[in-house]
């Protein structure tokens, strides 16, 4: 079987499951059954991450444009976000090759129309139209897709434009270069609104970097790059820079969810739109007007952004716990207008949270404890098969199992099932279990008042799950309450 599907954001999979013949047929069902029926005229702006796999199955796409009679615009290798604008501001759909923050074996394909990210009803219309591809016989020959530098240039003069040249003047920024598609354009940006930057860590392969479930490798590095107290904070993203990360200046990675929070009160916006697995500390530290939550993904994102919008949201953005920020409208900073961009972005959330923090006078760290946002932890349970997690969440959707499952920890009282299954415990903690859109993964993310009570919930999660996915019987064996913990029986 193949491991092709979407997920929270794009198609994803097995770099050997989308090499040639897939990624040219997933390709034309796209151009098929959604560009097509655009309006906007046959072409298509197409970009690409740093990973091995990517300059050929973009090439293949270019491949499928040309069958469908589009006209192909070669980006090359920029940020998702930097191609999304090049398709909006032309009026054009657009197709990006990244795998994201997922390991190089790996690959995937973003699709976009001209208005921005393809919708769920959308990603049901190109699976449909793929038999149809499969009867069109060979890949048709790619003609050479016109090149187009200047979208990256056109991405860095959105902020350059939008934030004074002195907004961060007197911070110390270390940029981890890795394998960001973003790796040089940041240091760029940085440098020019006035940050000390410093460049480290850059790679010559793929650094499979997730903003939200941090291998023990990255987290090492962090806060070994920032021990010496030379800088003031630590920047970096994803691999193809939709999802930022960002360490203060001893080596503590801020949760995204929190520069999310950041971000929308520097933007001064009135409703915010977040997935369940954002903290809840976005209600009751916000100040925000309205707070909406959705199935985790940036389609779910988007379409609440725009729920709100026709309910009549003066200033609307979404955020997710892994720091991808979407700007739903135009924003006014210091009387520049900074144009809404409805995909997740890493480099808003960046510049915004380290402009706050010069301009509050604080510390990265200082300005979070500000905000009492509590605590969250989370990680995961890799090579978890869909099937597996499935028939795990389902059980733990029956009252009675679930009721059995958590008692070492406590009582669920409210349960929310948009994703996955939330559990809010006494104390004001939580527990969340969910897979993966994006691997075969089972998350486990959990909220209470200090990191090691969050960070215990989650330990015992995964053991507890894994134990009741390998024996079938809730709460047994390894998922007993840990040695030392604060649970009681």
């Amino acid at each position: 079987m193949s491991s092709l599907k979407f997920g929270t954001s794009g198609l994803r999979g097995l770099v050997t499951d989308l090499v040639g013949w897939p990624s040219y047929a997933y390709a034309r069902a796209f151009f098929h059954s959604v560009a097509e029926t655009t309006g906007t005229g046959r072409t298509v702006v197409i970009g690409r991450d740093l990973r091995d796999s990517s300059p050929g199955i973009a090439a293949t796409v270019a491949a499928a444009a040309t069958g469908a009679g589009f006209t192909a615009i070669d980006c090359g290798a920029l940020p998702t976000p930097a191609l999304a604008l090049e398709a909006l501001r032309r009026g054009v759909c657009a197709v990006m090759v990244t795998g994201s923050h997922i390991p190089e074996d790996r690959n995937g394909l973003k699709f976009y129309r001209p208005d921005g990210e393809i919708t769920k009803t959308d990603e049901a219309a190109i699976l449909a139209a793929l038999g149809d591809v499969s009867t069109e016989g060979a890949m048709a020959a790619a003609d050479s897709a016109a090149p187009e530098p200047g979208a990256t240039d056109r991405y860095r003069q959105r902020y350059c434009g939008s934030f004074p040249s002195d907004i961060l003047a007197g911070l110390r920024i270390a940029v981890y270069q890795q394998s960001s598609v973003a790796r040089d354009l940041l240091v760029e940006l940085l440098t020019a609104l006035g940050a000390d930057v410093t460049s480290i860590g850059r790679a010559d392969r793929f650094v499979p970097i997730d903003t939200e479930a941090h291998r023990p490798e990255d987290i090492a590095f962090i806060r070994d790059a920032t021990a010496s107290g030379d800088f003031d904070a630590l920047v970096t993203t994803d691999g193809d820079a939709d999802r930022p990360l960002v360490a203060d200046a001893a080596g503590r990675i801020l949760r995204g969810d929190v520069l999310g929070l950041i971000t929308a009160r520097y933007l001064g916006v009135d409703t915010v739109v977040v997935p369940v697995t954002a903290g809840s500390a976005i209600e009751h530290a916000g100040g925000f007007r309205q707070v909406l939550r959705t199935r985790v993904g940036s389609p779910y994102v988007i379409a609440g952004m725009a729920q709100a919008e026709t309910e009549g949201a003066d200033a609307v953005v979404g955020f997710e716990a892994n720091g991808g920020f979407l700007l739903g409208s135009d924003v006014t900073l210091d009387g520049r207008t900074l144009p809404a961009l409805p995909t997740r972005d890493a480099m808003l959330p960046i510049l915004a949270t380290l402009a706050a923090a010069r301009k509050a006078g604080l510390s990265l760290a200082d300005l979070v404890a500000s905000l009492s946002v509590g605590e969250t932890a989370s990680d995961r349970l890799p090579n978890t098969p869909a099937e597996k997690s499935g028939a795990f969440l389902r059980q733990l959707g029956e009252e009675t199992y679930r009721r059995d499952f958590v008692r070492p920890i406590g009582e669920p009282r409210a349960i929310d099932e948009q994703d996955g299954v939330r559990m809010e415990l006494d104390g004001g903690r939580t527990i969340h279990f969910r897979a993966s859109g994006n691997a075969p993964e089972l998350r486990c993310y959990a909220e209470a008042g200090t990191a090691g009570e969050a960070e215990d919930l989650v330990r015992w999660g995964l053991a507890a799950a894994a134990a009741a996915m390998t024996m079938g019987a809730p709460g047994s064996g390894s998922g007993s309450a840990p040695h030392g913990s604060a649970f009681g029986p």
